[in-house]
C-alpha cells in the first residue's frame, strides 16, 4: 500500500501560507497521517522521500518511535555540508530568513510555467537573455532546457546546491538561440511538463527553505535533524549532477551506532531523474 502525503501548499494561494510552514509543521502533518493510519493497519511501514521529500522523511523518522517504521528511503537530499558549502548554505538560509521578515511567505520558482511555455511554444523568444549574445532572448524551448540542465548557473539562493542541475542532458549554443541544440538523457520533456503540471499550486513555503539551508549549513540553533535519533534503516540514494557525493547526513546517522545506513550515488543522473527517468526502475529503485 502507497499512501502519498501532499503538502498544504499544494493545495492553496500564496495568501494561505504562513511564516509558520517550515519543516516541523511539514513533519507534524506526516505523523497526523501515520497517526491516523497505523491504529487502523497495524502494519510496518517505511518513509520514502524525494528532495525536500527526503529531508522530511528522515526528519520524520528522528520522531518516530513506532518499532513499524522499518525504513527510510532519502531521494537526492542534503544533510549537513562543511566548510565554504556550509558558509555558502548559511548564506542561503539568510537570504530566506531575510524574505519571510519581510513578510515573503512563499515563492513559485517557476519551472512548471517554464516547461509548458517550452512543449506548446517552443520556438517562440522567452525574456531571458542568451548567455552567448545577452541581446538576444533564449527560445522558450531552450530556456527550459538550459534551465534543467544548468539548473546551478541559474540566479536564485538555492540553485547552487545541484552539482549541475535537475536533469542529465546536453545543450549547445549555435549561431542564434534558433540554432542552440539540447537534449535530456534520461527524462522526456513530455513527462517532466506531465509532472510539473500536476503541481498544484507549485508554491514552496519560505520558511520550508530556511529550515533546509539551516540544515544544510549545520546551523541546529535554526533547525537541526536528529541524526542520532534516526533508528530504522536508511537507504539513501543521490544523483551525481543532482545533490552529488554528499555523504555526511548518511555518516551522522551511522556515527551514532546506526549500522543499517547505506548511501549510493546514481552516476549521470540529475536530480528529478531519480524518480522520471525511462530507466530508473533499473537504475534507481533497484537500489532500494
Amino acid at each position: 500500500m502507497v499512501v502519498g502525503v501532499t503538502p498544504r501548499e499544494d493545495g492553496t494561494t500564496a495568501a494561505g501560507i504562513t511564516a509558520e510552514r517550515g519543516l516541523a509543521a511539514h513533519r507534524r502533518d506526516l505523523a497526523a497521517v501515520v497517526g491516523a493510519l497505523d491504529p487502523v493497519l497495524g502494519l510496518p511501514y517505511q518513509h520514502v522521500g524525494h528532495s525536500a521529500g527526503a529531508a522530511l522523511a528522515l526528519d520524520a523518522a528522528s520522531h518516530d518511535d513506532s518499532p513499524r517504521l522499518r525504513r527510510v528511503v532519502a531521494l537526492d537530499t542534503t544533510g549537513p555540508y562543511t566548510g565554504d558549502l556550509a558558509r555558502r548554505a548559511a548564506g542561503t538560509r539568510d537570504a530566506y530568513a531575510g524574505l519571510l521578515a519581510q513578510g515573503t511567505y512563499a515563492t513559485d520558482p517557476g519551472l512548471a510555467a517554464l516547461i509548458a511555455g517550452a512543449v506548446t511554444n517552443p520556438a517562440a523568444p522567452s525574456p531571458v537573455p542568451w548567455p552567448a549574445d545577452p541581446a538576444l532572448r533564449f527560445t522558450r524551448a531552450g530556456l527550459a532546457h538550459y534551465a534543467l540542465i544548468h539548473t546551478s548557473a541559474l540566479p536564485g539562493p538555492a540553485n547552487w546546491i545541484h552539482t549541475q542541475g535537475h536533469a542529465a542532458g546536453e545543450y549547445a549554443f549555435g549561431a542564434a538561440p534558433a540554432g542552440d541544440r539540447f537534449a535530456l538523457t534520461h527524462t522526456p520533456l513530455a513527462t517532466w511538463h506531465a509532472a510539473t503540471a500536476a503541481l498544484g499550486s507549485g508554491l514552496i513555503p519560505t520558511a520550508l527553505m530556511r529550515d533546509l539551508a539551516a540544515i544544510w549549513a549545520g546551523d541546529g540553533a535554526t533547525y537541526r535533524i536528529a541524526w542520532d535519533r534516526v533508528r530504522a534503516e536508511v537507504v539513501w540514494v543521490n544523483t551525481e549532477l543532482g545533490r552529488g557525493d554528499q555523504p555526511r547526513g548518511a555518516d551522522l546517522i551511522r556515527a551514532a551506532g546506526n549500522d543499517r545506513v547505506t548511501f549510493t550515488v546514481v552516476p549521470g543522473y540529475g536530480h528529478g531523474d531519480a524518480v522520471w527517468s525511462r530507466t530508473a526502475a533499473a537504475d534507481v529503485w533497484s537500489l532500494i
